[in-house]
């Protein structure tokens, strides 16, 4: 393992004023996404739509790296290039997610814990050899009446760990990912309190395993109210939640946190880390973005399948990792919101 390497990946995948484009999703989620815009849900067409994505201009001025799923990375562009390669051409760290995918966890039915440890150190020693640089593991925490278990969170930390000890081992700098999902009605009081105790026993684990801190990514959820919930957090609050629950939970060594979006609206993702990079608290990390939807999805409904509307949703998917670079440096407004429309 090359801490060095490591940490030289790790920092520049948040490098100021971009971030990650999580553009990993599975078979499943992806032709979900294509059924709602009547978009046929074919390998030709996934192709060309991660192609759509990776082939706008001006994409690396605001994206460090991108997670890839074990389907693209086996892909070439439409140009015939390897997407792990192309996206190394541009100055884009070319990312894997390599867990398997949450199940329900045994004894624990309204829970799941993340498969994909067994053969994980094969796979990430052939992932590094299709030329990605960094990982993804993601693990879900619900919140809800008696949830989470303690069951859950020890056994999710615990996997994640071990995946980021391996990935580590291969070469790969892990994206650690513990999702608070936003899923129900909870206070962002009760989002605290179960982020703050799932992160603190994710780093506890960490240090078990051997994680190198200073080569590794945490993607966190933000402090955030339940999507449902009566009276929801405004920004401030999220921003100095969110904050509050990073500096007792996460070490100073570690380079960088890119948060996931976790079903927030693409303006509510880019006004919630704004918040957080307007404080003029000093931070011993970076905060930056690893968006999925909340960076592609107006791209997707403008793409529709159709290549002449190609350089139309390329820009829709520029400008909002345009918004999200300012917010990573604490320069966006909603004026800009108002610009693209």
């Amino acid at each position: 393992m090359n801490i060095e390497e490591l940490n030289k990946i790790a920092r520049a995948m948040v490098a100021p004023g971009r971030g990650i484009l999580a553009m990993d999703e599975s078979h499943p989620t992806c032709n979900k996404r294509f059924e709602k815009l009547g978009i046929p849900t074919t390998e030709p067409m996934r192709r060309a739509y991660r192609d759509m994505l990776v082939t706008s201009p001006g994409l690396s001025d605001f994206i460090s790296g991108a997670i890839l799923f074990d389907e693209t990375i086996r892909q070439n562009t439409l140009g015939d290039i390897p997407f792990a390669a192309h996206l190394g051409n541009l100055g884009i760290i070319p990312g894997i997610k390599v867990d398997a995918g949450a199940k329900p966890l045994a004894g624990h039915e309204a829970e799941k814990v993340t498969h994909g440890l067994d053969g994980l150190r094969e796979r990430c020693a052939e992932y590094y050899e299709l030329g990605a640089r960094f990982s993804k593991w993601r693990a879900v925490i619900t919140i809800g009446p008696g949830l989470p278990s303690w069951a859950c969170i020890e056994a999710n930390a615990h996997a994640l760990a071990r995946y980021a000890r391996l990935s580590q081992e291969a070469g790969l700098v892990p994206i650690v990912e513990p999702e608070v999902l936003m899923d129900g009605d909870h206070t962002i009081e009760h989002c605290y309190s179960v982020t703050e105790l799932t992160q603190r026993i994710v780093f506890h684990q960490l240090k078990n395993q051997g994680v190198a801190l200073e080569g590794m990514i945490l993607k966190p959820s933000m402090v955030i109210s339940g999507a449902s919930a009566n009276s929801r957090a405004d920004a401030k609050t999220v921003a100095e939640q969110t904050v509050r629950c990073l500096l007792n939970t996460v070490p100073a060594a570690v380079p960088g946190i890119a948060f996931l979006s976790g079903g927030q609206t693409d303006q509510e993702a880019s006004t919630h880390l704004n918040a957080m990079n307007s404080s003029v608290r000093p931070l011993p990390w970076t905060l930056t973005f690893s968006y999925g939807r909340a960076l592609q999805q107006t791209a997707m409904q403008v793409w529709k399948g159709d290549r002449a509307n190609v350089l139309l949703a390329q820009q829709a998917l520029l400008w909002r990792a345009r918004c999200n670079g300012s917010a990573a440096l604490g320069k966006y407004s909603e004026a800009m919101e108002s610009e693209v429309a």
